[in-house]
């Protein structure tokens, strides 16, 4: 079973969610939160495998709740979004949610986008991932200029895990990564793995993100 905590601040919003999560026969719905600050507290508490965790909500704003899930290694989180292209989406994202999720989104993506976290696999989306990568991690936008990485960091990966970075960079899955580079879809896990280790991320969209800023 997938245990899952959901977030929303909205009281229709949150009772949809939980639902369409509780129709699936792999997944419990364990606790519901209405602000960052008890998502945080029921994290502790339940330990869930996953947050569903909303972007815009009171008393602690989803960013920062999933920065505080992360850091503390309660859950992997799933970001809820409008999808404006807003600075909280790629905040989300840097401080570690595993991916992230368009709100509109019809019932049998969500559960699927659920279980495909629960896997380990963050790129729920690859086109609404590409979209979002590439609106914030573009040159031109000064929110990766602040806190820009040092490619120095990419010095402990393999030309092969540097090839894997790439394509992770591109939005693509571990069975498209298998097909470009002519590997064992199990041989990417592996190396999506160490890279990830090497690179001190939680999540493939964090590198994603990271091959997006470094021009890998």
């Amino acid at each position: 079973m997938i245990r899952v905590l959901v977030a929303e601040d909205q009281s229709a919003v949150r009772a949809g969610l939980v639902l369409i999560l509780r129709s699936a026969p792999d997944i419990e719905v364990v606790g519901e939160a209405a602000d960052g600050e008890q998502a945080v507290a029921m994290a502790r508490e339940l330990r869930p495998d996953l947050v569903l965790m909303d972007v815009q909500m009171p008393r602690l704003d989803g960013v920062a709740a999933t920065r505080q899930v992360v850091a503390e290694d309660l859950a992997d989180v799933l970001v809820l979004t409008t999808f404006d292209l807003d600075e909280y989406v790629f905040g989300a994202l840097r401080a570690g949610a595993s991916g992230f999720l368009l709100k509109n989104t019809e019932a049998r993506d969500l559960i699927e986008a659920v279980r495909t976290v629960a896997r380990g696999e963050g790129l729920i989306s690859p086109a609404v991932t590409r979209r979002l990568i590439a609106e914030f991690a573009a040159p031109a936008r000064p929110v990766r200029r602040e806190n820009a990485p040092d490619p120095a960091i990419l010095d402990s990966l393999t030309r092969r895990e540097r090839e894997v970075l790439a394509c992770v960079g591109e939005g693509l899955s571990n069975a498209e990564i298998a097909g470009r580079l002519s590997m064992a879809e199990a041989t990417v896990k592996t190396h999506v793995s160490r890279l990830l280790g090497k690179l001190d991320l939680r999540s493939r969209v964090q590198a994603a993100v990271l091959a997006q800023e470094l021009g890998v």
